[in-house]
């Protein structure tokens, strides 16, 4: 797959080619972002399309760089891609701005997608953009609620937070903390570089765990964030199932390979000839609940044994 990471832009025309290309625009690392493109190839080729065969995929990776992965997004439409997947709201939204045209399948689990424009209804969009979508309100209240299973009398919640990927999950956890009568530190977080300092500033504010949003930074880095929460002994859950399989205490949500598979499906289905605009946005169907046991043995915390049994996998 022809890929870059932090290079110099290729001419902004399309490579003389007899292959239809797809546009990979992912706002992390190539380090990180390879299993995933990865996982896309899988799910094109589910749909007729084998990369070398009749599709070529061009990936660019941003480094968290936002004026690299707006240059990116540039490159990639000046190319005339037959299809472009964007991996989170910042990388959709650059594509977006830029064309009307070009489809677009967004693998974005921050954003709501009919609420920010970029779909008319989930069932019809109606424009360029379709893609993997996810529904935050029912996850933070499912989050808060297992964290104060392991934790009696858990008051004060950390939450990072990357600000690049909007306020959606930050509205909705907000409002089921306010539920709860559950005190929350908002800690931003831009950049993998800046885990550390976050779960530093959780330990400062005197919160007794950390909820990880879904974000391109965390969900790249999961071995970054279970290692600074470890080291901060900072009880932790997040979306990423990765995340406990890294030595995360606890994850709550659905598998990115799975969900990176179902996007390049999505692709292949544009490039045999589905509008976006006809082709319905989708949500994950499939969630995990990961607990990992020496995690929190390490922290001294004892999982009850009712959330055990409801684990669709204990680590030991």
């Amino acid at each position: 797959m022809a890929g870059a990471a932090g290079a110099a832009m290729g001419p902004p025309a399309r490579a003389q080619s007899a292959l239809p290309e797809v546009g990979f625009l992912h706002p992390g690392a190539s380090v990180t972002g390879v299993p995933r493109l990865a996982a896309v190839g899988e799910g094109l080729r589910i749909r007729g399309f084998v990369e070398g065969r009749n599709v070529t995929v061009v990936s660019r990776f941003a480094d968290f760089d936002s004026g690299k992965l707006d240059a990116f997004a540039a490159e990639l439409v000046g190319r005339k891609v037959s299809a472009l997947i964007t991996v989170g709201p910042q990388a959709v939204f650059a594509a977006r701005a830029l064309t009307t045209t070009i489809p677009i399948v967004a693998q974005d689990l921050e954003s709501d997608p009919v609420k920010s424009g970029l779909v008319e209804r989930l069932s019809h969009p109606g424009g360029n953009v379709t893609g993997m979508f996810f529904d935050f309100p029912d996850f933070s209240t499912k989050w808060l609620e297992l964290l104060g299973e392991i934790l009696p009398g858990l008051a004060k919640i950390g939450l990072l937070w990357d600000p690049r990927t909007g306020t959606v999950q930050l509205e909705a956890v907000t409002a089921a903390a306010r539920a709860r009568k559950l005190a929350l530190e908002t800690l931003k977080v831009n950049a993998p570089a800046e885990m550390d300092a976050a779960f530093q500033a959780a330990v400062d504010a005197k919160a007794q765990a950390v909820l990880a949003l879904s974000s391109p930074v965390f969900g790249t880095i999961p071995q970054q964030v279970a290692d600074a929460a470890l080291r901060h002994r900072m009880p932790t859950i997040t979306l990423f199932p990765e995340y406990a399989d890294a030595g995360g205490l606890m994850a709550y949500g659905t598998s990115l390979p799975e969900l990176f598979r179902q996007v390049g499906e999505m692709a292949g289905k544009v490039l045999a000839g589905t509008k976006p605009a006809d082709l319905p946005v989708e949500r994950p169907s499939r969630f995990e609940l990961v607990i990992n046991l020496k995690t929190a043995a390490a922290l001294g915390i004892a999982i009850p044994q009712v959330v055990q049994l409801r684990a669709d996998r204990v680590i030991e």
